[in-house]
């Protein structure tokens, strides 16, 4: 079984194939945490913890005259603000009378068969039903007061989940004023903490710091998961590398604000921490209501940091990811953002899909400025009504022409947002996210509309509904472009307004389902400038996410090499744009650009009738070998070779399929040196003794492996090479 308890010991053990998480209800209730790492004996690990008399760290009432007995430096489950631990909580509530002091205690438990949901949040999910659930319930008696710790074992994908439910028993409001998902206490804190920061086109940079004495956290408190940081953090030892050494991994299923830290305290020990932000959170529970945190994923490996990758990759390819576009192959998109921006009419858009049609390109893609008086973004937002006049027809004539040349068509929607010049808001100005008396911050010319809202929801619902009836569309391309301020409903009580932030999240997810329940067959691109909310938790509604608004394929190097440590690569949004580049003005050959283009999605971000016939030519050659290497790329297992950020001369990539009977080698280079040295690349995932060909040379797995390939010599800067490698049968 996935889940053991000793009820003699009251000790829980949860375990994977190759993992075990433990706990334990001690002598007084206090719900201990025993172990997580690698799998062994369901051994009660409690004997680890060294009991002391501790100076300045209090003892509970009920442990009498036991000095060596302190919540201050026990390894705790599920620690709360007021209960004599000093150091972060993951709960903190606020009770009628003030006062925010919780004690909670083990009182029951659940196991269940298959994994559990959460009402109106995403989670991963098990529809085989090889997947376990352990719901442990602690109390705070004396304020019937009751917290449920939730946890899913995925015991063949190596993951653990954990949510948590509180419920008001009592006759009074209680207010929650801090939630955590993730709560792991370690006993020693020789760790590094790995965080993945950024800025708008420059998301998910890779820093690697030790964890020290004092508590390190990043977090977002932007309303949105945001380029600044993302909610997938790593704890690792010091000499943990790509394929050895031991890691943990940190995946938070949330759109909206967060936090995650680690703190070593004062006797070396490490608390991680994963959950809701409570800069902008203060949740009203009312009397015989429950509330419940969003999900966080766990993963332990003990082979590095690419062995923990593929174990999120696997998942989330397979168990969050939902629908027809989990397993069937998605069309090569032509986006006409970057080739016209705002600057078109309809037959400009049917020339640009005719001459894609002919590329071998199958999903044409009409961007922001369909609708509404939207010729430059300082207008039109919100007003869900197509623009005839600019088009010159219909929404469905063009959609029935483009299909008309084989292909299929998408359409953008930014639905968040309003400008305040657009009808909507000069009917609607309350519907805005404004603080009555100020005035608001504006970002780009913009307002967000209150999506914490129904009414407001089911307006904008109907709207896009009936463009999308309107014409036969295939995608939505789902955009939100500004973090969220000046925090304000209308329609909460001011006592409510803590409440916002999260009901907005949770606005976006009801109108999300309801989306997808309507067109399931609709392929939705998630983005917010890029990657300003590309998280797991958007990944449940959305199965491709815009990895950056940055399309220069230098840069997209680090971007994707950072996002791929939490996120498989059928997920990230990538396309070919024309060159020099719109951010960089950078110069790299076509082919190098499909090189990065192909680790994602792939589509192409650009005017097609400004292209050469010799850059047609490659465009067709480029589509071809992509749906070849379809399946090898999008679900094969993927390895980081090297770090982009860090080497001189060639970034290299590899996806290995899971049986190991064929890869792909990609290969950029960073400089060219005249009269350079030769240049080796391992590769990793193949069969030691298989027997593989390579351009025509046959080579021995375990070669290939230790070894590794010479590289061709690049003659160019920024010249790429994509390699296969196929087993001989």
């Amino acid at each position: 079984m996935a889940i053991l308890f000793d009820s003699t010991n009251r000790l829980f053990t949860l375990q994977t194939d190759h993992n075990m998480y433990q706990m334990k209800a001690d002598r007084y209730g206090v719900l201990l945490h025993t172990w997580f790492g690698m799998k062994g004996s369901a051994f009660d690990y409690s004997y680890r913890i060294a009991y002391a008399d501790r100076g300045f760290s209090g003892n509970p009432y009920d442990a009498g005259d036991d000095r060596t007995y302190s919540l201050d430096a026990l390894p705790q489950e599920f620690p709360a603000y007021g209960s004599g631990d000093y150091r972060s909580s993951a709960l903190k509530v606020r009770y009628p009378d003030g006062t925010s002091a919780c004690d909670l205690r083990y009182l029951k438990h659940e196991i269940r068969a298959g994994k559990y949901s959460l009402p109106g949040l995403p989670a991963l999910y098990d529809e085989a039903q090889n997947s376990d659930t352990l719901i442990i319930t602690l109390e705070d008696i004396r304020r019937m007061f009751y917290v449920h710790l939730y946890y899913g074992v995925m015991e063949d994908l190596d993951i653990i989940t954990r949510a948590v439910c509180v419920e008001n028993h009592s006759n009074e409001d209680i207010y929650l004023e801090n939630i955590q998902s993730v709560c792991v206490d370690y006993l020693y804190g020789d760790f590094d903490l790995h965080t993945f920061y950024g800025r708008h086109v420059k998301e998910r940079n890779c820093q690697r710091t030790p964890v020290r004495h004092g508590i390190q956290s990043v977090g977002s408190t932007r309303g949105t998961s945001s380029h600044q940081y993302n909610p997938f953090l790593i704890l690792s030892n010091h000499d943990t590398t790509e394929d050895n050494g031991s890691c943990y991994g940190f995946s938070f299923l949330y759109s909206g604000d967060f936090i995650g830290s680690a703190e070593l305290d004062q006797y070396d020990q490490t608390r991680f921490l994963l959950g809701i932000h409570p800069d902008n959170f203060c949740y009203c529970v009312k009397p015989q209501e429950r509330f419940y945190s969003p999900e966080a994923a766990m993963a332990y490996s003990d082979h590095g940091l690419g062995k923990l990758s593929r174990i999120f990759h696997r998942a989330y390819r397979n168990h969050l990811c939902r629908g027809k576009w989990t397993t069937t192959r998605r069309p090569v998109l032509l986006n006409d953002w970057e080739g016209v921006y705002f600057d078109f009419d309809g037959d400009k858009l049917i020339q640009m899909a005719k001459d894609a049609s002919e590329l071998g390109i199958e999903l044409f893609v009409m961007d922001d400025g369909w609708f509404g008086k939207r010729d430059l973004d300082v207008s039109g937002l919100g007003d869900w009504v197509v623009n005839e006049k600019k088009l010159g027809c219909t929404l469905k004539e063009i959609s029935d022409q483009i299909h008309a040349l084989g292909l299929q068509f998408g359409i953008w929607f930014e639905p968040e947002g309003i400008n305040e010049d657009s009808d909507l808001y000069r009917e609607h100005p309350e519907w805005a996210m404004q603080i009555p008396g100020k005035l608001p911050t504006r970002s780009r010319q913009q307002l967000l509309l209150d999506f914490s809202r129904e009414d407001v929801r089911d307006y904008i619902f109907t709207h896009i509904c009936q463009v999308l009836d309107s014409a036969r569309i295939e995608y939505l391309k789902w955009d939100l472009n500004r973090s969220l301020s000046d925090l304000y409903s209308a329609v909460l009580p001011r006592e409510r307004q803590g409440e916002v932030m999260h009901r907005y999240v949770l606005g976006l997810y009801d109108m999300l389902e309801k989306l997808i329940n309507r067109y399931p067959d609709m392929l939705i691109e998630g983005c917010s400038g890029g990657g300003g909310r590309f998280d797991a938790g958007m990944l449940y509604y959305t199965p491709q996410i815009w990895c950056s608004d940055d399309t220069d394929a230098i840069e997209r190097l680090s971007i994707q090499y950072g996002t791929s440590f939490g996120y498989p690569v059928s997920t990230m949004g990538s396309h070919v744009s024309h060159c020099p580049n719109e951010q960089t003005r950078r110069i790299a050959p076509l082919n190098t650009r499909a090189t990065v283009a192909m680790s994602g999605t792939f589509g192409y971000e650009l005017d097609v009738n400004k292209m050469s016939e010799e850059e047609k030519e490659i465009v067709k050659t480029q589509i071809q070998e992509f749906k070849e290497y379809y399946d090898l790329i999008q679900y094969g297992d993927y390895y980081r070779l090297t770090n982009p950020d860090a080497v001189e001369a060639y970034h290299g990539w590899e996806f290995a399929a899971p049986d190991g009977s064929e890869a792909l080698l990609c290969i950029v280079a960073l400089q060219i040196h005249p009269n350079g040295p030769g240049r080796w690349m391992r590769l990793k995932g193949l069969k030691k003794d298989s027997i593989y060909t390579v351009d025509g040379k046959e080579y021995a797995g375990d070669v290939l492996m230790n070894g590794g390939l010479l590289l061709p010599t690049a003659t160019e800067e920024y010249e790429s090479f994509r390699i296969h490698i196929v087993e001989n049968h």
